[in-house]
């Protein structure tokens, strides 16, 4: 890195400006000190104590000034070199220095930065939660920085969340700004690290299964006709060992060897299930076109089945009707005494691995079957021993299911 004087070869109305010039790496910053000279035999490049010849008004101490800016600028790209730090912008600091005058910077913002981060996914599920994140923080705080978000701040916004949501919820968003503080300190983009003293809160999540003579009462249920689709396909979720909605809904056909396979949409890895007799009699009576199920043949987005679906679900139970006066008009209102209060499609993957733990079928292997990580990623690759077990595993919980065996 190298700073001296310059003169420009076009020449203004002032005169000729003197500029400093600081060269690094492929870049060279150009910065005017706000001194012209009338000749260029005025400039001495070669003394640089006397920049400027005694024909220049007050020559000596605009050469002291030239002298004081080149000692500051190089002072400052010494220590900068061997500390660097993204949050330091090299070309306005130069500016200050050789102007006097402290330049307008464009402020980052924490937002800006998760921005950054997100850009680095590609998993739909991931983006959609880190945006979340900061449509909450746009909402408290828009111009939060890494500097303004310390212990204080976290408390604070952890108050204001949980006046408008859950512990958990909330505890997500607060994992979510820790994250991004981890990547920006590996970016080096900062050194702040407010969560050393702050203990984000988690709170136990009511247990969503269903006990064996729940699922059997679901399983035969006297459902209404339109509830009908929706209680089968729990039903699916649970005989495919609890399969994610996101990944049951996309996948297009079963392979010859009667198993169906897929890659995960939250994990990307590769997972593969047996189809039993009892999920293959539920899959052709709502076979799809393009898909395997006709949910994605009829609905653009899944979620909004899947939303429909869990209101169904929770519905499922006995419906009276009461009579009210509505506008001076006397009408039956229908009631749902939900028989599973709080059903979702989820409570079958929690069902699923409760009923496998009630037959001591190993931890190991209900881990496997439900798609987590079993060992290193080493033991992970065998995954036709892992498949023999989880078949085993679901055919039993099957049979438990249906009182055989």
């Amino acid at each position: 890195m190298k700073a001296y004087i310059e003169v420009r070869k076009d020449k203004t109305k002032k005169g000729y400006p003197i500029i400093i010039k600081v060269r690094y790496n492929d870049r060279a910053i150009a910065i005017g000190t706000g001194y012209y000279i009338d000749k260029l035999s005025y400039f001495n490049p070669t003394d640089s104590n006397n920049y400027l010849t005694k024909e220049v008004p007050d020559h000596k101490i605009k050469n002291l000034r030239l002298v004081e800016i080149l000692n500051k600028v190089e002072r400052y790209t010494i220590d900068y070199i061997p500390s660097h730090n993204k949050d330091i912008d090299l070309e306005n600091k130069i500016k200050e220095l050789v102007t006097g005058q402290e330049q307008e910077k464009e402020i980052k913002y924490f937002v800006n930065y998760l921005d950054d981060y997100v850009s680095l996914k590609t998993a739909k599920g991931t983006i959609a939660v880190y945006q979340d994140t900061k449509s909450q923080i746009l909402k408290y705080d828009p111009y939060c920085t890494f500097k303004t978000m310390d212990r204080r701040w976290l408390t604070a916004f952890e108050s204001w969340m949980l006046s408008r949501m859950k512990i958990n919820s909330a505890g997500i968003h607060l994992r979510n700004i820790r994250a991004i503080f981890n990547y920006a300190i590996d970016e080096e983009i900062t050194t702040l690290y407010p969560f050393r003293k702050f203990h984000i809160k988690k709170e136990e999540t009511i247990k969503r299964s269903l006990s064996i003579d729940q699922l059997r009462l679901l399983k035969d249920y006297p459902v209404l006709g339109y509830q009908k689709k929706y209680r089968d396909l729990f039903m699916l979720i649970f005989y495919l060992i609890g399969i994610n909605a996101a990944d049951l809904f996309n996948i297009t056909d079963i392979n010859p060897d009667g198993r169906i396979e897929y890659y995960r949409a939250k994990t990307h890895k590769l997972y593969s299930i047996k189809v039993e007799p009892e999920a293959l009699e539920i899959i052709n009576r709502y076979k799809g076109n393009k898909y395997l199920l006709y949910v994605m043949d009829t609905y653009k987005n899944y979620k909004d089945f899947l939303h429909r679906m869990n209101e169904n679900l929770q519905e499922i139970g006995e419906i009276t009707y009461e009579e009210k006066m509505i506008s001076g008009k006397r009408r039956k209102i229908k009631k749902a005494h939900p028989a599973f209060p709080g059903l979702s499609s989820y409570w079958a993957r929690h069902t699923w691995a409760t009923l496998a733990a009630e037959l001591d079928i190993p931890k190991e292997t209900i881990s496997a079957a439900l798609g987590h990580n079993i060992g290193s990623s080493v033991t992970s690759i065998y995954i036709d021993f892992d498949r023999k077990k989880i078949d085993d595993a679901n055919r039993k919980v099957i049979d438990y299911l249906l009182g055989n065996g």
